[in-house]
């Protein structure tokens, strides 16, 4: 009588199994790992001066998984160290880093303003009308221009030192600005990781359309706003040419 075998196809093999596990997208672990970072932003916010080991403990992560958030933090300029003080017994090894929030990370933190700030605009054009919405929309942006207008004239006439010399300028604000070159064609994008007014935007659009108003009069040129956080999108993005065409005048 003939042994009965067991073929492969009936058990898969340890590797066959482990490529049959679901593996979460890009997006999905991007996400996971934004979260994660916020929540520590928020422990340091509420319990700061605190450790990495601290936070590992808290979040029951590995010290190596928290301090690669907290790098990350630092450099955003959301974190610092914060040098021990007191007059404890000093031990052994080199002390830990406690870390602190700085008024960047406080500012890039949730706040209840939104929704204020919503509420107010509604209120405002219930009373005076749309065209008052407006008219706060353009009295914010010629804020900004004031702001940056003397660093993008300082960059001469060439339009991608000035779309870059306004990147950085709006980088310096925590827009997370960057000007990115687009392949093959005479022009370059100036996007937007962050926006201040992105949950106020997106029911009063108005402040987007300012701004893109603002940045065609800084940078001389008539601009082309392609997406928007408001919108959905996963940056703002402005579609700027590097052919000097000028800006449509006020009013057209």
């Amino acid at each position: 009588m003939p042994v009965s075998r067991t073929h492969a196809s009936v058990r898969p093999s340890a590797r066959a199994r482990a490529v049959s596990v679901w593996q979460p997208v890009d997006e999905d672990v991007a996400d996971h790992e934004a979260g994660t970072r916020e929540r520590v932003l928020q422990i340091v916010t509420a319990d700061g001066p605190v450790s990495a080991a601290e936070l590992a403990a808290e979040l029951d992560l590995t010290t190596a998984a928290i301090r690669r958030h907290l790098a990350v933090l630092e450099g955003n300029g959301q974190i610092t160290v914060r040098e021990a003080q007191g007059s404890a017994p000093a031990r052994r090894g080199r002390p830990a880093r406690r870390y602190v929030v700085t008024n960047q990370g406080q500012a890039a933190q949730p706040h209840a303003y939104s929704g204020i700030a919503t509420e107010a605009l509604r209120f405002l054009a219930e009373v005076a009308g749309p065209d008052a919405v407006e008219e706060f929309a353009e009295r914010r942006v010629r804020e900004l221009e004031e702001r940056h207008g003397a660093a993008v004239e300082a960059a001469g006439d060439d339009p991608v030192a000035r779309v870059r010399a306004l990147a950085d300028a709006l980088a310096h604000d925590g827009y997370a600005a960057t000007a990115r070159p687009v392949p093959g064609a005479a022009a370059i994008q100036l996007c937007q990781g962050h926006c201040p007014v992105q949950q106020v935007a997106q029911e009063f659009p108005q402040l987007c359309e300012a701004e893109a108003q603002a940045f065609s009069r800084m940078l001389g040129v008539h601009v082309q706003r392609l997406a928007t956080l408001a919108g959905g999108g996963h940056v703002c993005t402005t579609n700027i040419p590097t052919m000097t065409t000028p800006a449509p005048a006020e009013g057209r």
